[in-house]
């Protein structure tokens, strides 16, 4: 393969090829994040969580910045006679990269057919990979111990359009959110004008099954937080962590390095159910 192949040659391809001469520590490593080589959305439109923020690169350990979060990490109150932020906390924080994995288990005759080799590579583990993606970001964001609940008792809509007006009261703008299909779709779509009116306000809405049914996380994610990824990456055959599959085989996993530098958790909310315990 010549210098203007391997650039141009797929993740895929690239493992394939590095799969024929090696199918027991097969290993490619490239100088970008693995996610941003998987475009999807070209064909079906659907943002993942990636999608709905500003990057940051970090190159090595720990990047230190600033972050605001109300005392307590409590929900607000009313307002009252002062601006909410006047009650905010200013400090530093560490922040980081950690991996995150999708895994596949290569079928046994494909290890004699590169072409069919590098589209599963493609197109499966790269959705595999998309997807522990999407879990490890929302779930490190529900984790978060200054994230706010927002309980609701009305409807799943007037929730969601309350953590908007209480982001707005903060002094942010809320612009994005994760929701769960179920809702997605039961609850937004066709309820009257609400997604084209979302869609005016350029809100960015990624739904995923990571978020529990009833619930939405709502930031103002530009302004407010930063996807910190390290600009490198491997897809490798490796042993997968114990459960991963329910037989043994060939495993190969696509590995990222990323994290979320959430410093104004202030503008953030989880929306909830009314009596959930957050």
């Amino acid at each position: 393969m010549t210098a203007t192949e391997i650039r141009t040659a797929t993740p895929g391809e690239q493992f394939a090829r590095a799969f024929r001469t090696d199918p027991a520590a097969a290993e490619v490593r490239f100088d970008f994040t693995l996610s941003d080589a998987f475009q999807p959305t070209a064909d079906r439109p659907r943002l993942t969580v990636r999608n709905l923020f500003r990057k940051q690169r970090v190159d090595a350990g720990a990047l230190v910045s600033w972050f605001e979060s109300r005392p307590g990490g409590a929900a607000p109150g009313a307002p009252g006679g002062r601006l909410r932020e006047a009650d905010f906390r200013f400090g530093t924080a560490a922040y980081g990269v950690a991996p995150i994995a999708g895994w596949v288990q290569v079928p046994d005759r494909l290890a004699a057919e590169p072409a069919a080799l590098a589209s599963f590579v493609d197109r499966r583990l790269m959705v595999r990979l998309g997807t522990a993606e999407n879990r490890a970001l929302t779930v490190g964001l529900l984790s978060h111990p200054d994230l706010a609940p927002l309980p609701y008792s009305g409807s799943y809509a007037q929730g969601v359009l309350a953590a908007f007006d209480e982001i707005e009261q903060t002094g942010g703008t809320g612009h994005a959110m994760i929701v769960n299909p179920r809702d997605y779709y039961g609850e937004l779509v066709g309820a009257g004008n609400l997604l084209t009116d979302l869609a005016r306000e350029k809100v960015m809405i990624c739904r995923n099954r990571h978020v529990a049914p009833g619930h939405a996380i709502v930031g103002d994610f530009a302004m407010a937080a930063r996807l910190l990824e390290a600009g490198h990456s491997v897809i490798k055959v490796a042993e997968p962590p114990p459960g991963t599959f329910a037989a043994p085989g060939t495993a190969v996993c696509a590995e990222v390095y990323e994290g979320v530098a959430l410093q104004l958790p202030t503008h953030f909310y989880h929306v909830v159910p009314g009596g959930a315990d957050d």
